[in-house]
């Protein structure tokens, strides 16, 4: 299983998610531009002295990524506010790719056009709240995503 970040703008968020990845022994996959240097301190220190471990691939964009790994579209899951079905509705195969999108805008329509039935949301209960922090969503959910892993530890 693989997270991907679509252009992401916010180093400490980019940090605690690499944590996550080398906590899971998930790749991280990263596609530019970035809204920081990947080697800003905010990005070590939000993955304290995880960050060396993580397993980093990164692309210059979203076009190269898909050139590069040609992941079927039943590997391919994105995750927004708005999207169609919730992040527990699916059975995530091993080798899926997680796809999170900036913090400001989310994933660019032009990535998610097509792919309308594979976008998907966690449930929020307030109506006070408009979304999660990247890192917080992220981490909830690969950790669903990685349930049937967990069933038995």
């Amino acid at each position: 299983m693989k997270l991907v970040l679509v252009t992401p703008e916010i180093p400490g968020n980019t940090g605690t998610i690499g944590r996550t990845c080398v906590a899971l022994d998930l790749e991280l996959i990263l596609i530019r531009p970035y809204g920081f240097s990947i080697d800003d301190k905010a990005v070590r220190r939000a993955g304290l002295d995880y960050w060396k471990h993580v397993r980093l691939s990164e692309y210059d964009s979203w076009d190269a990524f898909m050139a590069a790994r040609s992941p079927r579209r039943d590997q391919l899951f994105f995750f927004e506010n708005d999207g169609v079905g919730s992040v527990y509705d699916p059975d995530y195969p091993p080798d899926s790719y997680l796809v999170f999108g900036r913090e400001t805008k989310g994933i660019q329509p032009e990535i998610l056009a097509g792919h309308e039935d594979r976008i998907f949301h966690l449930p929020m209960i307030s109506p006070h709240v408009r979304s999660l922090n990247l890192a917080n969503a992220a981490t909830a959910v690969v950790y669903q995503a990685q349930r049937a892993r967990f069933k038995n530890t």
